[in-house]
């Protein structure tokens, strides 16, 4: 089979139509109309400005902790860290955008979001060291910094930068450090934070795919032993991809508390996002773009199951079956690859 540039985009969205084929019959079992389920769905994802201010909200930092996950396993490291890194990034943030707010909005957001990046980046380089000068796994080693991570963040909010009672909380950041709002709905605030998750995204796809840095990257995951024999530094090579993967989910974390009100680092912020990312990079193949497009999949999925669930009496579950589908068949590419084939031949035979 010939896999052009069509093939990346098939993949995904074949998986998708069958995994809401599979759902219209589960939804049929327990006595309900899949097609209003979806129309409700789509109603409650899109249907009018607050439905589709909210999906952009929850798909901003999916955007980023995939793109996060994605460019390491573009260049041969399973970053499974994102969600430690996520939460690094807002933590310091967070305190860099509550302890100057005497600077201009125009200093201090960025200063707040470059804060993010670097802790992240940090975060992720720990693994990134270990693998490259002790050949410790990156799964188990990011996996067991996300722990960490959780655990440093929660000690922060619930004593030293604790404020009030209930629910652990951070002091609000300052007002020059929060996002400027491109239009607000009812409770809704969309921030420019969806901006500079596409900005990052599109730079990412600039750095992977038309630059030598990217060729490089790209080479040591495709190959290291060939790429260490053309010269390339194995070593450095994968701290460096580490640190740009750790720096997008720092990023993720930060964007998203100066982004969404109360913009204040509550309980677990992450909400579980980061391992999200690890979803997102599967469905949208890695590729940055094909990232953007699963990461609105997803919150679309998320924001509609409400209506869906309201309005249609049908579970929520029915979203996480959904989801499991896409990722089965888009993991299993070869299951899908002879759906297409079998096509194609039935098109030549007819």
């Amino acid at each position: 089979m010939n896999r052009g540039k069509w093939y990346a985009f098939l993949v995904p969205t074949i998986s998708v139509l069958i995994a809401f084929l599979v759902g219209s019959v589960i939804i049929l079992l327990i006595g309900k109309n899949p097609l209003t389920a979806y129309v409700v769905m789509f109603q409650g994802a899109f249907g009018g400005s607050e439905q589709l201010a909210d999906t952009i909200v929850k798909m901003t930092p999916l955007v980023l902790t995939g793109l996060a996950v994605g460019f390491g396993f573009r260049a041969g490291v399973f970053n499974i860290g994102a969600e430690g890194q996520m939460a690094m990034g807002a933590l310091v943030g967070a305190i860099v955008a509550m302890s100057f707010g005497a600077l201009p909005p125009v200093i201090l957001i960025p200063l707040s979001i470059i804060s993010g990046m670097l802790a992240g980046a940090f975060w992720a380089s720990i693994a990134g060291f270990l693998k490259a000068f002790t050949g410790a796994h990156e799964v188990i080693s990011t996996i067991m910094l996300n722990w960490i991570a959780i655990n440093v963040t929660t000690f922060m909010v619930a004593g030293p930068l604790a404020v009030g009672t209930g629910t652990p909380k951070s002091p609000e950041v300052a007002e020059a450090a929060k996002l400027p709002i491109i239009f607000k709905v009812q409770a809704i605030e969309l921030s420019i934070g969806i901006v500079i998750a596409v900005i990052a995204a599109i730079v990412m796809y600039v750095l992977i795919e038309k630059s030598t840095m990217g060729y490089e990257l790209r080479g040591v995951g495709f190959n290291p032993y060939a790429s260490e024999y053309g010269g390339i530094n194995i070593k450095k090579n994968i701290i460096m991809i580490m640190a740009i993967s750790g720096s997008l989910a720092g990023m993720a974390g930060i964007v998203d508390l100066l982004g969404v009100p109360p913009q204040r680092f509550l309980g677990e912020l992450t909400g579980g996002r980061g391992f999200d990312g690890i979803t997102i990079a599967l469905i949208g193949r890695n590729n940055p773009i094909g990232i953007i497009f699963a990461a609105l999949l997803i919150s679309a999925l998320r924001t509609g199951s409400n209506a869906m669930q309201i309005r249609a009496q049908i579970p929520n579950d029915i979203v996480h079956i959904l989801q499991g589908i896409v990722i089965f068949l888009v993991a299993a590419e070869r299951i899908v690859a002879a759906l297409i084939e079998w096509k194609k031949r039935e098109k030549v035979t007819a």
